[in-house]
């Protein structure tokens, strides 16, 4: 995999690109946004590192200028910026996952990682799941073959757990997600809909991390 490397900071990018290439992943490092040529596409890049505060460009101006051209690689924007306003703002304007400086470098890929395979998941039009299917594009869902009536919440529920089977998302999130930007649901809201998901799909399809949140086992 190849990485492109958008970040000022000398210690930082250099950084960067040593840990990359100690978990073999190979990467591009430019230190302005002007040095991207002319006709970048993305085509050849498996995901962009961004930091926010470049010397010639905002990030989250530039971001919203790939999106806004159809550009699909996956983005995890690297910031110091801390406030819930910078995070939404980059998360609507397209980012798929967000990092604060300073942070471990562990984490950073274990999150490449983590992007990289939901990206591969959001490519495809069918995602599937041992005998569960999921069209996201069509708001479909299928268990066995068979379709599945769930409302809309539901299926949005569905697919963020989805996204990345196995892995646990805290209430919070699933709220956050489920809702209207800035509008979460109660997490009481939020294992109604868990509920009346198992009903459909299986309960044992879904699993609960007591204190924490729930994951989709898919074995």
């Amino acid at each position: 995999m190849h990485l492109l490397i958008i970040e000022d900071d000398l210690d930082l990018g250099a950084g960067l690109q040593q840990a990359l290439k100690v978990n073999g992943l190979s990467s591009t490092w430019l230190r302005r946004a002007i040095d991207l040529p002319a006709d970048f596409d993305g085509l050849s890049i498996d995901c962009i590192l961004l930091d926010l505060s470049l010397p010639d460009a905002d990030g989250l101006s530039l971001l919203a200028r790939w999106r806004s051209c159809g550009l699909l690689t996956p983005v995890i924007v690297i910031t110091a910026r801390s406030g819930l306003d910078d995070r939404l703002a980059g998360l609507d304007g397209g980012a798929d996952d967000f990092i604060l400086k300073p942070f471990a470098m562990a984490e950073l890929i274990s999150r490449i990682h983590a992007v990289l395979r939901r990206y591969a998941r959001q490519a495809s039009e069918v995602w599937q799941l041992g005998d569960l299917e999921i069209e996201p594009q069509r708001f479909q869902a299928r268990l066995q073959g068979a379709p599945l009536e769930l409302s809309r919440r539901e299926f949005k529920l569905l697919q963020e757990l989805a996204r990345e089977p196995g892995a646990v998302l805290a209430k919070t999130d699933l709220a956050q997600r489920l809702a209207p930007l800035g509008e979460p649901l109660d997490a009481g809201t939020i294992e109604v809909h868990i509920f009346n998901l198992r009903r459909k799909i299986g309960v044992q399809r879904i699993q609960t991390v007591r204190g924490f949140g729930y994951f989709l086992d898919c074995s």
